[in-house]
């Protein structure tokens, strides 16, 4: 049975719930504001402190099979930049394609993630080799396809993350498993958490990094200025030095 798309419009102030058979059990997770019991959605007002309102949620599935998804928008607000993460991941893999680290944009001051833009693998053209191999090696298949499929979340000044854009399109067939993910091997999605691993780790060092330079240029800085001072005291004692041979002359 085809999915079909369920549309959800909540007004300003408003609580809406959704019944579903009991069997469809939901649960929404990464921060999004809702609440799920066995038998129904129940989705409070998706105002935010920003002052933007959302007029509707779409969700994705078939009621039938318990398969929903939760279609990403602009506006959707998380709790962190993780939870964002995973809300795309788990989407792609029910969507049925797998997630990219496309960009990252960093702090230069303490080395925080202050955008990430997400997308489909198979976004970008793969690099010509032929020439670097010879022509007698046969190309190997390209996992590039120009997808457009992306998301960015930005973090904003109260700490959330807001999805500023978004592509849904993808120029190439989605696999879906009949479990309802993604049918991509183990060794693809190994590959993107231990990409999103090393992203991190290079997040931690260069904050770390951040934090030795500081520390390093503070002791610098105390240790020219307690130099001035030996040097300023040593020209005291000299001077001292001085005056007292002058009042005092050595006798021989």
């Amino acid at each position: 049975m085809p999915s079909h798309p369920l549309i959800v419009s909540i007004s300003e102030g408003e609580e809406i719930s959704v019944i579903l058979p009991s069997f469809c059990s939901f649960h929404l997770r990464f921060g999004c504001k809702a609440l799920s019991t066995d038998s129904g959605f129940r989705f409070m007002n998706l105002d935010d402190e920003t002052g933007r309102a959302h007029d509707s949620i779409e969700i994705n599935g078939d009621a039938a099979e318990g398969n929903l998804i939760l279609e990403p928008y602009v506006g959707m607000e998380f709790d962190s930049e993780d939870a964002a993460r995973k809300f795309y991941v788990e989407y792609a893999r029910q969507m049925g394609f797998v997630v990219r680290i496309m960009q990252r944009r960093c702090s230069g001051i303490d080395g925080r993630t202050l955008a990430q833009r997400l997308g489909c693998n198979k976004q970008g053209f793969s690099p010509n080799r032929r020439g670097i191999y010879g022509s007698d090696k046969k190309p190997r298949p390209s996992s590039r396809e120009g997808c457009k499929a992306t998301i960015l979340v930005k973090m904003e000044k109260s700490g959330k993350w807001i999805v500023s854009r978004i592509v849904k399109d993808h120029n190439h067939p989605l696999v879906v498993c009949s479990n309802g993910f993604s049918c991509s091997g183990d060794k693809d999605k190994k590959i993107e958490e231990l990409k999103m691993e090393l992203e991190h780790q290079e997040q931690q060092c260069v904050a770390y990094r951040e934090k030795l330079f500081d520390f390093i240029s503070t002791v610098e800085e105390q240790t020219e200025e307690l130099s001035s001072k030996i040097q300023m005291i040593i020209g005291n004692v000299r001077q001292v030095e001085s005056g007292t041979q002058k009042h005092y002359p050595f006798r021989q």
